[in-house]
């Protein structure tokens, strides 16, 4: 990759869009997309859309759709790139810094990559005069399992390397892709499975006959979001637990406490403490009070009739 330097503006050419390109990634989520449309309608497309050499958008698909609606102007920035393949890279890497995609969305979005990777390391196997004859394998009696090409297990590796997760992830995501029933699909998707969730039911139903795969998977689908809510449920409860549980300790060592001028003098004299620490205390002690002044204040809204009777 390689900046090239020049810059066009939208009055000068015209882009052109790709949908292997503007569909790399997934969609902008409304609010992100109202907010993006909100800046720019404020201060402009200060960003430029990046392109390669023959205006192809690499990076920019939503700043170009917006600017295009409203009319608005903007520049275009010409990458040079070896292939369309190192394109998207550049886009994924560029747009990962950006969004939060979690591990299954990095999944699908290597998937569409597969095409590009698979035809290089053709090109490539073919430069080097690595290309694998099956028939000539079989009449050396090479035609084992062991002894195949390895192809496959490259191809997970590259897939996994270009959007940065592991080979066995990468794996389980391609199982999926290919056998997974839709309901599986869905939950991932909506984030109520995780991928080797969704891997374990795709195992588990692929034992059975074809026509009770799908309910079966929905079953088992519907099951693992009633564990999670669970879960959740009981993180939550443990959650309160330990604030009340804070409160209580809080208020049982404040309570043994008595401010008396001696006593305090006592406290600074055994701690041995310097100026600078009893400066630092006096400051924690009167952060101390507003906080449970604070504590004060919504316990009394909590009273019958919102305040002390």
């Amino acid at each position: 990759m390689r900046n090239t330097g020049i810059i066009y503006s939208s009055t000068e050419r015209t882009p052109v869009v790709l949908p292997e390109m503007a569909e790399l990634l997934p969609p902008l989520t409304g609010e992100q997309l109202a907010a993006l449309e909100a800046d720019i309608l404020k201060n402009g497309c200060y960003s430029p859309v990046i392109v390669n050499e023959d205006m192809v958008v690499i990076d920019g698909h939503n700043r170009r759709r917006l600017c295009e609606k409203h009319g608005l102007p903007y520049q275009m920035a010409v990458f040079s790139f070896v292939d369309l393949l190192e394109a998207k890279q550049w886009a994924l890497d560029t747009q990962k810094g950006r969004r939060n995609l979690d591990k299954w969305e990095l999944g699908k979005i290597a998937l569409r990559l597969k095409p590009d990777i698979e035809a290089r390391a053709k090109e490539n196997m073919s430069a080097g005069g690595q290309a694998f004859r099956p028939s000539e394998a079989a009449e050396e009696g090479l035609t084992t399992l062991s002894n195949l090409p390895s192809a496959p297990v490259s191809t997970r590796k590259e897939l996994a390397d270009a959007v940065g997760i592991g080979e066995v992830t990468m794996g389980k995501v391609m199982q999926i892709e290919e056998h997974a029933p839709a309901a599986v699909k869905e939950a991932l998707d909506s984030g109520d499975l995780s991928i080797h969730q969704g891997y374990n039911i795709t195992r588990q139903v692929a034992e059975l006959p074809e026509e009770q795969r799908d309910e079966a998977a929905t079953l088992a689908v519907e099951l693992e979001k009633a564990k999670k809510e669970i879960r959740q449920s009981d993180a939550e409860s443990d959650r309160r637990h330990k604030i009340a549980g804070l409160f209580c300790k809080a208020f049982e060592r404040a309570v043994l406490l008595t401010p008396s001028e001696e006593n305090v003098r006592i406290w600074t004299q055994c701690t041995r403490m310097t100026p600078e620490e009893i400066k630092d205390s006096i400051k924690e002690a009167r952060e101390l009070a507003e906080v449970f002044s604070t504590i004060a204040g919504i316990l009394e809204t909590l009273l019958p009739g919102g305040g002390v009777e």
